[in-house]
């Protein structure tokens, strides 16, 4: 276990319980930080990432965005299965890099997109076909942790990954807004996406909210779907003909409640141990990052567009 912050700790404790899984050890910055998580969950704590690559299978990196490259690239190039927390990468060359290792070495490499492992999520996507609106709103708290990325890069990226997933048609346009607020990079962003199929979607990340809301509605023809990522909640509502008019059946689709990153740790183990392709790959990882980076400059180039008008 790479990082051991505020999410790397989890990522000990489940991988610790998780059966036929040996927590061989944790590496951190924070030497104190490391020993403390190491000691908390029955393992070693190790000074540098290279003491660990002749030791593991695989390796799951949780540590600040920037240093993702670097910390990912000896296990990749030696063949480790290696998941990557999202984003995968400060940037897509970079991601890129990080694949093309994972080719060279014949190493698994997943990226952390955890909400694609929501029990809500789950049940969801096979309902989902062909939307034609979809809007998501997922605010949060403002954080001690992740103001090295923008709300984009921190919260809105996983939205991109699930737009990613159930919209299998090219993105024609882009517009996109975001406010500083509380930190030098957005605290506030929205964006909304047109893609060729004639879907819209409106995507809204907040990271200085007074209440945490995460949510996402897709409506399609004859057919309406709610997700509240937060409760696990599924809402699943169908227009059906018949008899004199119409009517609109259903409601709350029972969905069985798991955490999330246990599910995703878990697919990450099976796949290293079957050789198949973990739920969410450094493809898909990278291309999430794709799109939140031009969300990302789209947002920027609005940004000038004002301020050069003010300025004449």
């Amino acid at each position: 276990m790479i990082g051991v912050g505020h999410l790397g700790q989890h990522h000990a404790r489940l991988l610790a319980s998780i059966e036929g899984v040996e927590l061989v050890g944790v590496c951190d910055t924070n030497r104190s930080r490391a020993e403390e998580i190491a000691a908390k969950f029955g393992s070693h704590s190790f000074e540098s990432v290279r003491e660990l690559v002749s030791r593991v299978d695989a390796v799951t990196i949780a540590a600040p965005t920037v240093s993702h490259v670097d910390l990912a690239l000896p296990f990749l190039e030696a063949g480790i299965a290696t998941l990557v927390e999202k984003p995968i990468a400060s940037s897509v060359e970079d991601a890129d890099r990080l694949i093309d290792a994972a080719q060279r070495g014949r190493a698994l490499l997943a990226t952390g997109h955890t909400e694609r492992f929501n029990p809500a999520v789950a049940a969801a996507l096979p309902l989902i076909a062909e939307p034609r609106f979809i809007e998501i709103h997922r605010l949060a708290t403002f954080p001690e942790r992740s103001l090295d990325i923008d709300v984009i890069f921190d919260l809105m990226i996983h939205d991109f990954d699930l737009l990613l997933t159930v919209v299998k048609s090219e993105l024609t346009s882009v517009e996109a807004v975001g406010v500083n607020v509380l930190t030098p990079k957005a605290d506030i962003a929205n964006a909304r996406l047109r893609f060729a199929s004639g879907c819209i979607a409106n995507l809204t990340a907040s990271r200085i909210s007074r209440e945490r809301v995460r949510k996402a509605r897709f409506f399609q023809k004859d057919a309406y779907v709610s997700i509240d990522f937060a409760a696990q909640e599924l809402e699943v509502y169908r227009l059906v003909q018949g008899g004199a008019r119409p009517i609109i059946h259903g409601g709350k689709v029972d969905v069985p409640h798991e955490e999330p990153l246990r599910r995703e740790l878990e697919d990450f183990v099976d796949a290293v141990r079957t050789g198949r392709s973990p739920g969410v790959t450094g493809r898909d990882g990278r291309d999430a990052l794709a799109l939140a980076t031009r969300v990302a400059e789209k947002m920027e180039s609005g940004f000038a567009t004002e301020t050069q008008r003010i300025q004449l």
